[in-house]
C-alpha cells in the first residue's frame, strides 16, 4: 500500500512567502520614506515619545507659513529611497545642509559676499478712494542701491531638529507591516 501525500498547497505557500520576502524591501523604504516626511508635518521627531522642534527663534516676515524647515520645501521633497534589497534597505537625501539639521551643530566661517544690487520700495501699489472713486497708485522706486562685494563671519548654532534616523516608532511600524504581509503570503 502507498501513502501519497499532496504537497501543492505547501509548494503554493512557500511561493507566497518567497514573493512575499521579494516585495518587502521597497514596501518598507516607503514605510520610512513617510514616516521622514510625516516628521516635517508633525514638527516633531517620533521616537518611543515625541520630541518637539525647538522654535524659531524670529517670526519670518512675510511668510504665510511658519513651518520649520520648511522654504522651498526641497529638502522634504529629496527625501527618497537609496538601496532596497533583502539585506538593506536605506532611505536619505543628498541636498548639503540635510545633516547639520538634522543632528545640529556650529557653523563658524566666512563667507564671501558677491556684489549685489538691492531695489529700494518707497511705496507698494495699492487701492485708494478719493472722492467716491477707485484710484489705483503704482509702486513707486526711490532708488537701486549697489552693495559693494564684502566678507562677512556666521558663528550659527542650528538646533537638532531631527526628520531621518532610527526611531522605535518606525521599526515597530516596519514590523507589523512586515508580520502582517507574511500572514497573509500563508492564508
Amino acid at each position: 500500500m502507498s501513502n501519497k501525500v499532496d504537497i501543492s498547497d505547501f509548494t503554493r505557500r512557500i511561493d507566497s512567502i518567497l514573493e512575499t520576502y521579494r516585495r518587502l524591501p521597497p514596501e518598507i523604504a516607503t514605510i520610512a520614506e513617510n514616516f521622514s516626511k510625516e516628521r516635517f508635518r508633525d514638527q516633531a521627531w517620533l521616537d518611543e515619545t515625541k520630541h518637539k522642534w525647538k522654535p524659531r527663534k524670529n517670526k519670518r516676515p512675510g511668510r504665510r507659513s511658519q513651518t520649520l524647515l520648511v522654504d522651498t520645501g526641497r529638502l522634504k521633497k529629496s527625501i527618497r529611497k537609496i538601496k532596497a534589497t533583502t539585506e538593506q534597505v536605506i532611505i536619505g537625501t543628498d541636498v548639503p545642509y540635510a545633516e547639520i539639521h538634522n543632528e545640529g551643530g556650529e557653523i563658524n566661517k566666512t563667507v564671501n559676499v558677491k556684489s549685489h544690487t538691492i531695489k529700494s520700495h518707497r511705496r507698494k501699489a495699492y487701492t485708494r478712494n478719493r472722492n467716491g472713486r477707485a484710484e489705483r497708485i503704482k509702486a513707486q522706486t526711490i532708488k537701486d542701491y549697489t552693495v559693494k562685494a564684502h566678507t562677512r563671519k556666521m558663528n550659527l548654532k542650528i538646533p537638532s531638529r531631527r526628520f531621518i534616523g532610527n526611531s522605535y516608532t518606525l521599526a515597530r511600524r516596519i514590523e507589523l507591516h512586515v508580520t502582517a504581509r507574511f500572514v497573509r503570503a500563508l492564508k
